[in-house]
C-alpha cells in the first residue's frame, strides 16, 4: 500500500511500515494543504491511506466514497505512540477505500 502521514503524525512509525510505501505531506509538498485538498491530491498521486493524527477529519470531511482510507491516531507523542504500533500496522493493512478507523493512544 502507499501510505501518506500527514503533519503531525510520528515518522518514526515508517519503520514498521516497511512492506508499505510510506510518504509524509512534508515530503511531497502538500504540508500546507487542508484536509479536503489533502484527500484530492493524495486520492490523485493513488495513496491508499491516509495516517494523521486529526481527530477531526471524519467530521469535516465526508469519506464515505473517497478512494483511499483514513486511519486516525488519537495522539502523537512518540513515547504513548510506540508500544502500539501493532495496532497501527493492523489497521493500515486492514484500512479499505472509504473507511476511517481511529486507534485510540492511551495517555499513560
Amino acid at each position: 500500500m502507499l501510505v501518506l502521514f500527514d503533519q503531525g503524525t510520528p515518522v518514526a512509525i515508517r519503520g514498521a511500515l516497511q512492506t508499505h510505501t510510506v510518504r509524509t505531506a512534508y515530503e511531497e509538498g502538500w504540508s500546507m494543504l487542508l484536509n479536503g485538498e489533502l484527500l484530492r491530491v493524495a486520492e490523485e498521486a493513488g495513496f491508499d491511506v491516509l495516517l494523521t493524527t486529526d481527530a477531526n477529519l471524519p467530521y469535516q470531511q465526508n469519506l464515505k466514497n473517497r478512494k483511499l482510507a483514513v486511519v486516525i491516531l488519537s495522539r502523537s507523542k512518540w513515547s504513548l505512540v510506540r508500544p502500539m504500533i501493532p495496532r497501527i500496522v493492523a489497521a493500515i493493512d486492514a484500512a479499505k477505500p472509504g473507511t476511517c478507523t481511529q486507534v485510540d493512544i492511551p495517555a499513560h
